[in-house]
């Protein structure tokens, strides 16, 4: 997986890369293809934005998370593309077998 990290008038210390990967992995743990992720991590007045987009094979995954703590923003970030992560792979597989029925009926 290509991880590429943006920061928006915040800096990327070693401390906030090794968060963001960490919390990437369970996600790569979940669905394998994942191809590349760009992370951009912004600071607007009080308020604090983490966005992420996987690039996957078919489609590209889009979400955003935003919190005082930029930490907890990330956990958030991290939740919301674990679950569409598992209903992506879901519908794949749920598409793949539909695919050998039809063929296995024939």
């Amino acid at each position: 997986m290509n991880l590429n990290l943006t920061g928006h008038h915040v800096e990327i210390t070693p401390a906030l890369r090794e968060h963001v990967t960490l919390k990437l992995n369970r996600v790569s743990r979940h669905f394998d293809q994942v191809t590349s992720t760009h992370v951009i991590l912004s600071v607007d007045k009080l308020e604090q934005k983490a966005e992420v987009t996987l690039h996957v094979k078919g489609k590209d995954i889009y979400a955003d998370a935003t919190h005082a703590d930029l930490y907890a923003a990330i956990d958030l970030l991290a939740d919301k593309l674990d679950r569409q992560i598992l209903k992506h792979k879901e519908k794949i597989t749920t598409h793949h077998r539909d695919k050998q029925l039809d063929v296995d009926n024939v």
